[in-house]
């Protein structure tokens, strides 16, 4: 009996298409940072381009569209006037006093005259650390972490953040942009492709959030196991507690790869991991199941500047249509 493939998937960019979503939500979240500073007004909204912010991402090493957020906001900084005392991590009042003291009208000049203004903060600062804004990225919800707060209100929306956190959301009350994602693949595929070989999804996002979508789109049945941040930081905790060594096991560590044929307790010939970023393609490359890393670049604004990247990161294949699937996996 000729054994099936196994087919593991990202969920963001490959399965789902964020760019009305997390990657508005990190845009929204940085302009809405800023409220209460002087020259807010004049900030341009949308504050950069969605392309400027995909050539940020690509650059890897980034866990999650918070540290996404977080670096974007250490580089828009650069060009903020400020009068910030050295502190503990701000809770949110005191964060909204120190804004309140800062000018960000230089900034606003810069982003109204700037194509790619993160880029080009990148080029000129590296990734700069913003004392203020590591502040705000301390900790969770509710404990300090401002960032983080503003950002999981935008993209949740009122009632989802409430269900979440127990909480009241401060920042936002119109809906939450996790509303705006849709589908990248066509299900009828997802479900010829389950009936010939076995299917998983391998995401960065956490749980509750991965599974909003799987239920919403009804995709959880195609899917034998699901792996999220959940998994990885449950995993880097139990390291921890055993060795007193903290650990990172998010993208580009294989870890999330590497667990699923356990999980799924069943054998295959071949597997094959679909991303579409360069820590997608060097995670599949690094894992020691065997990955073959297939880049996807459906939802790329940039498709040729990914596949470059992409390739540059080990990718084996690179598809651009789901339609080939089938093919690639005979």
């Amino acid at each position: 009996m000729k054994l099936p493939k196994l087919i593991v998937f990202d969920m963001d960019g490959v399965l789902i298409d964020v760019s009305g979503s997390y990657r508005e939500t990190v845009r929204k979240t940085a302009r809405l940072f800023f409220a209460g500073a002087k020259g807010f007004e004049s900030l341009p909204d949308p504050l950069f381009p969605l392309t400027d912010l995909a050539s940020l991402k690509q650059t890897g090493g980034l866990n999650n569209d918070w540290d996404l957020t977080a670096l974007t906001l250490h580089l828009l900084f650069a060009p903020v006037k400020t009068n910030i005392a050295p502190s503990s991590a701000p809770d949110v009042s005191s964060y909204e006093e120190t804004i309140r003291n800062c000018d960000v009208s230089d900034l606003s000049l810069f982003l109204n005259t700037s194509a790619r203004p993160l880029t080009e903060l990148l080029e000129r600062h590296g990734r700069r650390n913003e004392s203020f804004v590591a502040r705000c990225y301390r900790n969770d919800v509710g404990t300090g972490n401002v960032i983080k707060q503003i950002f999981q209100e935008i993209y949740l929306g009122p009632s989802l953040f409430r269900k979440h956190y127990d909480r009241e959301p401060r920042f936002w009350t119109e809906e939450g942009l996790i509303h705006r994602e849709t589908l990248l693949i066509d299900p009828a595929l997802l479900s010829a492709l389950a009936r010939d070989h076995i299917l998983a999804i391998a995401t960065g996002r956490p749980l509750a959030e991965a599974d909003f979508p799987l239920d919403h789109f009804d995709l959880r049945k195609y899917f034998l196991a699901v792996i999220t941040l959940d998994d990885s930081l449950r995993e880097e905790d139990r390291i921890f507690r055993e060795s007193g060594t903290r650990i990172s096991l998010k993208k580009p560590d294989p870890y999330i790869l590497d667990r699923i044929p356990g999980l799924i307790g069943k054998p295959f010939n071949g597997c094959y991991y679909l991303g579409d970023m360069p820590d997608d393609m060097q995670a599949a490359r690094a894992s020691k199941t065997g990955y073959k890393g297939v880049g996807v670049t459906i939802s790329s604004a940039e498709p040729e500047v990914l596949r470059r990247e992409l390739l540059q990161a080990s990718a084996d294949y690179i598809i651009d249509d789901y339609a080939v699937l089938p093919g690639l996996f005979k």
